[in-house]
């Protein structure tokens, strides 16, 4: 028996992504096979397509950084789950596919009367805006925020769970997403016609509590500007390796300057490879909010979990707000 994904076959844009067959193995030792129903797609997997991302595979593999799927089949010595539970991963790669092979340590329960494309969205973007708002910034009710790019996945994520903790929030977005950002609780900030750090200097001269930083460059220096004293700026996400190593040494030499303010960079994967209880810990909690209803993830797009190759390109455009997902063919009916 065969399957289907979609594989990167050389760096390069979208068209490079390709559907071919595998064979269906059964699980090994400790391992669940994974009917997929549902996996995003991201920034991330644009980096590994150019050929920037350090934790991916050689080409060619399979991008795919999230998934949530059925149990198909277990390894031997897997006994925390069974054949039919629904369940998610955080993969990093693997997700463009039918069929996955996790390790039993990495799957996560997922409760049943969760839309997968929903739950497919909490696991990567929303876990990183609330780790960031509560493990790295540690906010509090009243705190003032701003959040750079908060028209995307991560960056409508930290609106939606800023707006939960009782933040005052202002977001960066084009035109075009500013009501839905308003929609969300947050006061929108054109990037296009406005400078964001004279609208913060005016809107708060005592400046913000938290900066969440998803753009880099430039703007990680102009987020410590709107930082007030003991404030914190919090950056994430990185379009290649040199830009990373870049922010970084832009973060190390602003923590150094004796001006009161902090910061640092998330990055999910390399958290996740150190330590992955907090993963563990917090995605639950995500998923009761969502099961309550206080959380709403804003998807842009489904597709067929096959035509990646198209999502990638509605990714690149810049036309989507929310999360584009991948789903199995029978929850497109």
């Amino acid at each position: 028996m065969n399957y289907h994904s979609v594989v990167i076959t050389r760096k390069g844009p979208p068209e490079v992504l390709k559907v071919i067959e595998n064979d269906l193995r059964e699980p090994e030792p400790g391992e669940a096979r994974i009917k997929i129903l549902a996996t995003g797609v991201g920034r991330t997997d644009i980096i590994m397509r150019r050929g920037y991302y350090p934790y991916a595979p050689k080409i060619p593999f399979a991008p795919g950084y999230e998934i949530v799927g059925v149990v198909d089949a277990l390894g031997a010595g897997v006994t925390r789950f069974g054949a039919g539970d629904r369940v998610a991963a955080l993969t990093v790669h693997g997700g463009y596919a039918e069929y996955i092979y996790v390790g039993e340590e990495h799957l996560v329960r997922v409760p049943v009367t969760l839309d997968p494309a929903e739950a497919v969205a909490l696991i990567l973007n929303y876990i990183t805006a609330y780790q960031m708002l509560h493990r790295c910034a540690r906010v509090k009710a009243g705190d003032k925020v701003l959040i750079t790019g908060a028209s995307g996945g991560v960056g409508t994520a930290l609106v939606q769970l800023g707006r939960l903790a009782e933040l005052t929030l202002y977001g960066t977005a084009s035109w075009r997403h500013h009501d839905r950002l308003i929609e969300l609780g947050a006061t929108p900030i054109d990037y296009h016609q406005q400078d964001f750090v004279e609208v913060i200097h005016q809107a708060e001269p005592r400046g913000l509590d938290s900066v969440f930083e998803g753009i880099g460059g430039a703007d990680i220096r102009r987020g410590f500007n709107v930082l007030r004293h003991g404030g914190k700026l919090v950056a994430y996400g990185n379009s290649g390796f040199m830009k990373l190593l870049f922010d970084l040494a832009q973060l190390q030499f602003l923590n150094i300057l004796p001006n009161g303010k902090s910061g640092e960079f998330y990055g999910i994967t390399a958290l996740y490879r150190k330590d992955r209880r907090p993963f563990m810990t917090d995605l639950p909690i995500l998923f009761d909010l969502l099961g309550a209803g206080k959380l709403n993830p804003i998807i842009a797009a489904r597709f067929p979990l096959l035509e990646a190759a198209q999502a990638n390109e509605l990714l690149e455009s810049g036309q989507a707000t929310g999360k584009i997902v991948l789903l199995a063919p029978e929850l497109l009916h």
